[in-house]
């Protein structure tokens, strides 16, 4: 088997699935929120998690607080901010290229009377530096993500941040690190955002947890509501569990990132060669994470491809997993400027640590067979 969907979901981590086991079977299934032991230690080790979690983000502790995946760290993060500061104004900057988990609420939220501004973006991924200045003296909040998972185009952040401190200080900015966890150096302490979201599934973790960011000092109201669970930020009984999944996958995730990194850009870059020499186009930038390849494949529509490969068992993905039942062309690759036609044979490649490149020689050995079987003329 070949995965090469790993912007969707990971294979849990040996570090990951042997934690789950240990602690399963372990004494630390009490309630954190209990007052006997059982409780005590559980909310000892859960403390001890926290601090180890927000040690490696460049955070605080009181600064993480654990959900249950990225989109509800968003939605807590937008919603929330925009609830607690009315005050601030009601402009919001974001692109028509963020998640779902973003637009969905920015949706929402233009409903209700905001005004969302939506940044152009070029060909590259990157947002029209610009047109931020030219907006954004009277905003609150704005909204991107740091790496897109479609293209892997790369946000760029500083400049953002330089925009925002020079002009608008009084901006908050919330970040979606989903794509560039693990695979970017993140240091939250200098990285000049206020609110940023995780996931654990993305980073050889298991589904059901992923981490907000909020800065000390932002305010914003809860998204959950109920006993009070994490400084009354997402109430629920906390588990265990959950964050010390995120942590082993975490600590394992940062230990392999550099060497990792390196693998993954040369094997992007075979791919890139080899794809495009057989007349396919490539969609992601140059600059892009290398964990991610989107590529136009001639006379192939995107679920077309997807399924030949299926065949001989390589696991693509079209356009994001949020939308891909939808079957339609990826809304990215159209604000990107990308021609209809060659966006709806596009298909994404994703990539992690686990990957080699006699699988990605493998890959090019495969798409070879398949121009030769099916394809006509």
């Amino acid at each position: 088997m070949i995965y090469y969907d790993n912007s969707a979901t990971t294979r849990p981590c040996d570090e990951v699935r042997d934690l789950v086991t240990e602690q399963l079977a372990s004494d630390l299934f009490g309630n954190p929120g209990s007052l006997h032991k059982l409780g005590v230690a559980a909310d000892k080790e859960y403390k001890r998690v926290t601090a180890s979690v927000a040690s490696i983000l460049g955070a605080k502790p009181d600064e993480i607080f654990f959900t249950s995946c990225g989109s509800e760290s968003a939605n807590t993060a937008i919603r929330g901010f925009v609830s607690r500061n009315k005050r601030s104004g009601s402009k919001i900057i974001s692109t028509r290229t963020e998640h779902k988990a973003t637009l969905e609420v920015l949706s929402l939220l233009e409903k209700e009377g905001y005004e969302v501004v939506y940044i152009s973006v070029g060909r590259d991924g990157k947002p029209d530096l610009d047109q931020i200045r030219e907006n954004i003296a009277d905003c609150s909040l704005m909204c991107f993500t740091h790496v897109n998972n479609e293209t892997g185009a790369i946000l760029p952040l500083e400049d953002i941040v330089s925009i925002r401190n020079t002009l608008n200080r009084k901006c908050a900015i919330y970040l979606d690190c989903v794509q560039s966890l693990g695979k970017l150096a993140i240091d939250l302490g200098k990285m000049g955002v206020e609110m940023a979201s995780f996931s654990g599934h993305k980073i050889h973790g298991i589904k059901g947890v992923g981490v907000l960011y909020v800065k000390n000092n932002t305010r914003i109201d809860p998204l959950i509501l109920g006993g009070g669970q994490q400084k009354g930020m997402r109430s629920g009984t906390e588990s265990l569990l959950l964050a010390s999944s995120f942590e082993a996958a975490l600590s394992a995730a940062v230990k392999a990132r550099e060497e990792a990194y390196k693998n993954i850009r040369e094997i992007n870059s075979y791919l890139r060669d080899e794809l495009a020499k057989r007349g396919n186009i490539i969609l992601s930038p140059d600059d892009a994470l290398p964990f991610v390849l989107n590529c136009s494949f001639r006379g192939f529509q995107s679920e077309t491809m997807l399924h030949c490969l299926e065949i001989y068992d390589i696991f693509v993905s079209t356009v994001s997993a949020c939308s891909s039942k939808a079957k339609k062309v990826s809304y990215v690759l159209l604000e990107y400027g990308i021609d209809r036609m060659i966006a709806s044979n596009a298909v994404r490649l994703s990539f992690s640590r686990e990957n080699t490149m006699e699988e990605a020689e493998e890959f090019i050995k495969t798409v070879d067979e398949i121009y030769a079987k099916y394809l006509v003329g």
